[in-house]
């Protein structure tokens, strides 16, 4: 270091010599001399600011554990909760329901509320086995966190509701819920980082429900953000769990050849 410090002062003097020596004015190599040159403007300047702190791609059980949870997560919702729905209707339990004094839109927020609870039990193993097996840090915002998959177990839970008015059959249920999860869960960052995949990648998960709730849960357990971050991701779930339960509750049949 220190040679490196004294080679760095013998180069700056010898610059100095140069411009010294090659001015218009006639410069005799001074202290006074080198203290003009120094306050000469300079022809080529570095601007240096902030780029703000750099966010390291997770890897490991960071990206295992909650891409792991997301995907099945989303997976059981659209088989199990649509299949239930089809086999339900085929075998006439919905029209039982049909001659209560109970309102369709109370059938699908009853159909609603038991998927959400079923999401929620896998969310909390999930948490808790990656925390007890794989030492899974949640952060410092473990509320939110909480929050978040909430909202994407509702989002799975009305999307269910919706696949399970459309499909006629379990079979059909099951390969279309298998078939989207694995899509979304590719293209949304559940698979492998998405901030390691090229930027037309990384603005097509941002469009996509598991882009939502990854890109929330990476934001607050290894960015380490606010949990205000997160806000923009748990509204947008939110809101598409609303709008899926509206078309679910205007879609739902009681009696399969409706």
């Amino acid at each position: 270091f220190d040679q490196l410090r004294v080679a760095r002062a013998v180069y700056t003097v010898l610059a100095d010599l140069v411009v010294v020596s090659e001015t218009a004015d006639g410069l005799v190599p001074s202290a006074a001399a080198f203290a003009e040159v120094r306050a000469m403007p300079r022809g080529v300047t570095l601007d240096i600011r902030s780029a703000g702190r750099r966010n390291a791609p997770p890897t490991g059980y960071a990206q295992a554990v909650p891409g792991t949870l997301v995907m099945f997560t989303m997976l059981v919702l659209l088989t199990t909760g649509a299949n239930q729905l089809v086999v339900e209707r085929s075998q006439g339990l919905l029209r039982r329901l049909a001659s209560t004094p109970i309102s369709r839109g109370s059938v699908v927020l009853g159909k609603l509320g038991a998927r959400v609870a079923l999401g929620m039990v896998q969310i909390g193993f999930a948490m808790t086995a990656g925390t007890v097996l794989f030492g899974m840090d949640w952060g410092p915002s473990v509320p939110m966190v909480i929050a978040v998959l909430g909202a994407w177990a509702t989002f799975n839970a009305a999307l269910a509701i919706v696949l399970g008015n459309v499909a006629r059959t379990a079979g059909q249920s099951s390969g279309i819920g298998v078939m989207t999860t694995m899509i979304l869960a590719a293209l949304g960052g559940a698979w492998w980082p998405i901030e390691i995949t090229p930027a037309w990648m990384q603005q097509l998960g941002s469009l996509l429900p598991t882009g939502w709730a990854m890109n929330a849960i990476h934001r607050l357990v290894n960015f380490v953000d606010p949990p205000l971050a997160a806000v923009p991701h748990l509204a947008a779930m939110l809101g598409g769990a609303l709008v899926l339960g509206w078309i679910g509750a205007v879609t739902f049949r009681y009696d399969s050849r409706d």
